[in-house]
């Protein structure tokens, strides 16, 4: 009976010492196991934030929503767009309207040449720069300031040889258009005052266009309602007058 206690007393220790074992084992694996994945978020953490800032900049004029009126394409027809922006606001004033046809022309170019010989800016033909007392084109073409001098003569020229016609029509409506003495002067630059006579003549019924296709009527239409009112009539006007 001794015996068999003591065998069934050693027995149980080593079983014991078997189950202690094998908990210090699965607990040992399972602190292992939580370090592995603890450094494993770690590690993933600090690879992820070097890929974007800690800080965002954002711009609020940049993000707009659907209602948001402000528009990126200048020049604008509202006043207020121009409120932050060094680009002045040109409204109907004249500096618009020879800006906006010198872009309709040439983008602005001075040095433009057109494949029909045009010239400059404002695109002139040799025989219309003799009109109003230019006589070198070459000049003509590397001199801002002449050519800028050369579009108000020309425009007080035509002003002066359509003084009836702005007159006459001048606030009507013809062919869908309201006309103004801007889009006159305008549609008298690209196709000359023989052909803005004509136009009138027959009440718009038939359309002048030049030799790329640009019609007198697009003009009239474009280049309406700016502020010519300071441009003197004169017949005669030259560079030389201005």
């Amino acid at each position: 009976m001794l015996i068999f206690s003591t065998v069934f007393f050693v027995v149980y220790l080593q079983c014991r010492n078997f189950l202690t074992g094998q908990r210090f084992e699965e607990k040992h694996y399972m602190i292992k196991k939580w370090y592995f994945y603890a450094g494993l978020t770690i590690i993933i953490a600090f690879l992820s934030s070097g890929f974007k800032p800690f800080n965002l900049d954002t711009n609020p004029w940049f993000l707009i929503d659907d209602n948001d009126r402000t528009h990126y394409l200048f020049p604008s027809q509202e006043e207020d767009d121009y409120t932050n922006l060094n680009i002045p606001f040109t409204g109907n004033f004249f500096i618009g309207f020879k800006q906006a046809i010198g872009f309709k022309e040439s983008q602005n170019k001075y040095r433009k040449i057109n494949s029909l010989g045009y010239l400059g800016k404002y695109q002139f033909g040799p025989e219309t720069l003799k009109t109003i007392g230019v006589h070198d084109s070459s000049k003509f073409l590397n001199s801002p300031e002449l050519q800028e001098k050369a579009f108000l003569a020309l425009l007080a020229k035509n002003k002066g040889k359509l003084k009836h016609v702005i007159e006459k029509y001048e606030g009507t409506i013809i062919n869908g258009i309201r006309i103004t003495e801007s889009g006159i002067l305008a549609a008298a630059h690209l196709g000359g005052v023989g052909s803005v006579k004509k136009y009138f003549r027959y009440n718009g019924k038939r359309y002048f266009k030049d030799a790329y296709g640009t019609s007198i009527r697009s003009y009239l239409k474009a280049f309406g309602g700016y502020d010519t009112t300071f441009i003197v009539a004169d017949r005669n006007a030259t560079v030389n007058s201005i």
